[in-house]
């Protein structure tokens, strides 16, 4: 990777997390809480990214009600200078990338950026950073890099990516995407080999995201271009359009993008990765006591023996 390289992390916090209630509620989703060590999965998130080579000051995407905590969250690990968009309503990840892209474009340049939701976590952030900075020269190139998580076992809660022909680098084509599967043919993929796990974690060039956003969801496209143009600063925060985000579409950048575009790659990461959907992953990637039991800031969870 070269040393001027510039990657701007935008750190999408509008997840709802509602599987995790009642502690993960609509005012207090599970990216603010503390379930895994002292620390919030967005701060964590945040300061996993401060690792990576040529990271500069991120941007976070939250939903206007939330401002005020993921300010406050972002100050109490040190960061002060973070670019905050509020979307007025909740769109998905496809308007949100587009919404930061296009801000990131807004005085003439083309940065990388590294999509991160903020709900996730990661226990090994020197193989997040590998993998990340492996994904950096065919992002430069024009490529839409997602992150294929390793699987460990056949989960079912996790849709699936198969890898392609080996391109840039470390990254591979895109053969296809799969919905969650089955438990067998979850099992069918961990035997064939070249199937990870979907993290949502993307790196592009914002303007190469922009043109095939444009291409195969020109609604979003043209929605989020309106949002941004007719947006404001509000103090710290840069306020979409109301109206014009209104009109978009809500869409992943899955179905937005990635199932249509021909620049599609898959960088392969095994970071210990969990997207903390459920208490029972809660309890995996936590530490435990020798009794097996978890304890933090926020809740303590046991992991009940099945006869």
């Amino acid at each position: 990777m070269e040393a001027s390289t510039v990657i701007i992390p935008v750190v999408l916090c509008g997840g709802s997390g509602t599987r995790l209630w009642p502690l993960s509620r609509e005012g207090y989703p599970k990216q603010f809480l503390r379930l895994i060590g002292e620390r919030s999965l967005l701060q964590d998130t945040l300061l996993r990214a401060r690792a990576i080579p040529g990271a500069v000051s991120p941007m976070l995407v939250s939903n206007h009600m939330h401002r005020f905590m993921v300010a406050e969250q972002a100050r109490e690990v040190g960061i002060h200078d973070a670019a905050l968009i509020l979307e007025p309503h909740a769109r998905n990840t496809a308007p949100a990338a587009a919404a930061a892209a296009l801000h990131a474009m807004a005085g003439g340049k083309d940065p990388l950026l590294l999509l991160l939701p903020a709900d996730h976590a990661i226990r090994d952030t020197q193989a997040f950073v590998q993998a990340i900075s492996g994904g950096v020269p065919a992002a430069q190139d024009g490529a839409i890099v997602t992150f294929g998580i390793v699987p460990t076992e056949p989960a079912t809660g996790y849709g699936y990516i198969k890898a392609g022909a080996p391109e840039t680098g470390v990254a591979f084509g895109v053969s296809r995407f799969v919905e969650k599967p089955s438990r067998k043919i979850a099992e069918q993929y961990l035997s064939e080999g070249g199937y990870f796990w979907n993290s949502g974690m993307f790196l592009f060039r914002a303007s190469s995201y922009l043109a095939e956003l444009e291409t195969h969801a020109p609604q979003i496209c043209k929605s989020v271009q309106a949002a941004v143009s007719q947006g404001h600063q509000d103090l710290d925060f840069f306020r979409l359009h109301a109206d014009s985000f209104a009109h978009c579409p809500s869409d992943s950048i899955d179905y937005a993008v990635m199932e249509h575009t021909r620049r599609a790659c898959l960088v392969p990461m095994a970071a210990q990765w969990s997207d903390v959907g459920s208490w029972d992953s809660v309890w995996q990637a936590s530490d435990k006591t020798e009794d097996g039991n978890v304890a933090s800031a926020t809740c303590s969870c046991t992991r009940r023996k099945t006869a």
